[in-house]
């Protein structure tokens, strides 16, 4: 049986946290990102060595390779060889195999040994484990994916992004209340604006799901404008856009790639002659905090929501400093109280099915066992 140490050689200034509380602690999976365990490993030591707890579940040999060498004593490792691969099924997968390293690193935050769960590793896996384990809120149909994008302006608040390939219109609506109590309780937003991603902007747009949801989010008590299409989401139009983890994901993904795109090909025409690079020399400031805002390492993941627990995915293929980010992004999530504010906020909207009550913040107690996601468990 594992039990958490602390850290050695953390002194008295590294145990509070930002706002005073004990600095949170994060259980990484290692297993299952593209670049090995090894860059999860030197990402995660790096966040460690700032002052959050980190405890790392994979091969002992691989992490022990990948954590920077003035990290050594700033986290903790659980040796977990075994992983859930993108073949696996990822429910039965994470009932019959206790001691994979996903599983192990989710059973640590419903134990209360770890206070968020990040992983690289197949979102299939990560949902399954952390369902079964976490639980989901008490009245939440489906957890969902919610990154935050930068857009002119401001952020926008996207979800789902990769968590339930098919849903149906209650699963959009209550997507909806969750990133809209996210926005507002967690990013301070007052009265976030809230609309369904579509194919136009008119209410009978869309498949019939999006078009019964649509009339849903009409007569309930959010600030919602309607449909926007994919333009209107990178022009910030909305603050909260709502969709499912199919079109999401493909949506993100095409951001980021349309983002990488655009950095680089500045960056090329600004060394193409002697006059663009002494035009790009002029330009680097301004250039560099365009990159840093469109880059989405500087983020490093997005959160889980609708669980007892808090998770954060991340890309399979994350950098070491991409898993930085996504450390210190679970991190702030604890400081934020992401889970308990989201469910507070879904209880006072009135949204959680049967009615039932979320358990008060920071309780990761028993609840549905169902598991939901991408693996198609209803409802």
């Amino acid at each position: 049986m594992w039990v958490l140490r602390e850290a050695p050689g953390r002194g008295a200034a590294q145990s509070r946290g930002r706002r005073g509380g004990p600095v949170a602690t994060v259980a990484v999976d290692t297993l299952g990102a593209d670049r090995g365990a090894a860059e999860v490993a030197a990402g995660a030591s790096s966040a460690a060595r700032e002052g959050t707890r980190c405890v790392l579940f994979g091969p002992e040999a691989e992490i022990r390779a990948g954590i920077l060498e003035d990290s050594v004593g700033a986290v903790e490792i659980v040796d977990a060889p075994t992983g859930i691969s993108n073949r696996d099924e990822p429910a039965r997968a994470a009932r019959a195999q206790p001691n994979a390293s996903i599983v192990q690193a989710a059973r640590a935050v419903a134990d209360g040994r770890a206070d968020a769960l990040l992983s690289a590793g197949p979102t299939g896996a990560a949902l399954a484990a952390a369902t079964l384990h976490m639980k989901r809120l008490p009245g939440v149909y489906r957890p969902a994916v919610a990154v935050v994008l930068p857009v002119p302006g401001g952020q926008v608040v996207m979800l789902d992004a990769g968590a339930n390939v098919e849903v149906r219109p209650e699963h959009l609506v209550q997507f909806a209340h969750m990133g809209a109590a996210f926005t507002e309780s967690v990013l301070g937003l007052e009265r976030p604006r809230v609309a369904l991603l579509s194919v136009g902007e008119e209410p009978e747009k869309g498949t019939p799901d999006l078009v019964a949801a649509h009339e849903q989010l009409a007569g309930s008590s959010l600030n919602f404008i309607g449909n926007v299409e994919g333009g209107g989401v990178v022009e910030g139009r909305s603050d909260v856009v709502v969709t499912d983890g199919f079109t999401g994901n493909i949506a993100l993904k095409l951001m980021e790639g349309t983002a990488r795109s655009i950095v680089g090909a500045i960056r090329d025409a600004a060394r193409s002659g002697t006059l663009s690079k002494v035009g790009g020399l002029l330009l680097k400031p301004k250039l560099a905090g365009l990159r840093d805002r469109l880059d989405p390492e500087r983020v490093g993941g997005a959160y889980l929501l609708g669980l007892r627990g808090l998770v954060v995915i991340c890309h399979g293929n994350s950098s070491r400093r991409a898993i930085a980010s996504a450390v210190e992004l679970a991190a702030r999530g604890v400081e934020e109280q992401v889970v308990g504010k989201t469910a507070e906020a879904l209880s006072a909207a009135g949204v959680l099915r049967g009615g039932e009550s979320p358990v008060p913040s920071g309780d990761q107690g028993r609840g549905s066992s169902v598991a939901a996601g991408t693996f198609d468990a209803r409802p």
